[in-house]
């Protein structure tokens, strides 16, 4: 059973780095090696989704074997993938959508959570609902950084993870925005470097994301 672990404070997921790597774990074997790399280069903040039979043996070996990650399920669903991935460490949610049901199952979990929007009319209905901090995916797909600037003048109040489409090149336009905390992405996990368990090469690329926005 995993440790208890320090809350993060809802206003604080967007704000741990710049970039919260979204990782997709085929091996549990490769959980810890790979979370240590990413919180070496500086980014603590993971989001393990939960597309792969091991994401949450995943979870739970990074939240027990690797302190200084913040580790997080992402790809939730359903009420009870949120139960089973705050059971076994997970510190926040992320979802690609919401629901009534989902975003209630969210709130209830007493864990920080960004529910995926892509529409104002979601934003809104988000906002009524007190979340002020969102997904917006599939970003590039639903408008990119145009969108979100425009959303920016009448929601101000609304922040997000920009996801989905996002890599290095685009990754300081997004995070140029006022309403921008910090974007998700693959890119410093490429498929090769994970297959060859080069962990130091994922540990470079994670630096060099962690870079893209100082923190102060």
């Amino acid at each position: 059973m995993s440790s208890p672990l320090p809350s993060v404070p809802a206003a604080s997921v967007l704000d741990l780095a710049p970039v919260v790597p979204v990782v997709v774990v085929n091996e549990v074997a490769d959980a810890v090696p790979l979370a240590t790399a990413l919180v070496a280069g500086g980014l603590p903040a993971i989001e393990v989704t939960l597309r792969t039979a091991c994401a949450l043996d995943a979870i739970r070996a990074i939240a027990d074997g690797v302190p200084g990650a913040v580790v997080g399920a992402g790809t939730v669903i359903t009420p009870t993938q949120v139960t089973q991935s705050v059971a076994a460490g997970a510190r926040f949610l992320v979802s690609p959508g919401w629901t009534d049901v989902l975003l209630d199952a969210m709130k209830a979990s007493g864990v920080p959570f960004l529910p995926g929007v892509s529409t104002t009319s979601e934003v809104v209905a988000l906002l009524e609902r007190g979340v002020r901090e969102m997904k917006f995916f599939p970003a590039q797909a639903a408008g990119g950084t145009a969108y979100l600037r425009s959303l920016a003048g009448p929601l101000p109040q609304a922040r997000f993870c920009p996801t989905g489409g996002i890599g290095p090149t685009y990754a300081p336009d997004y995070l140029a925005l006022p309403n921008v905390g910090c974007v998700g992405g693959t890119w410093m996990l490429p498929e090769d470097a994970i297959a060859a368990k080069d962990w130091g090469r994922v540990e470079s690329l994670a630096r060099e994301a962690a870079a893209l926005r100082p923190r102060g």
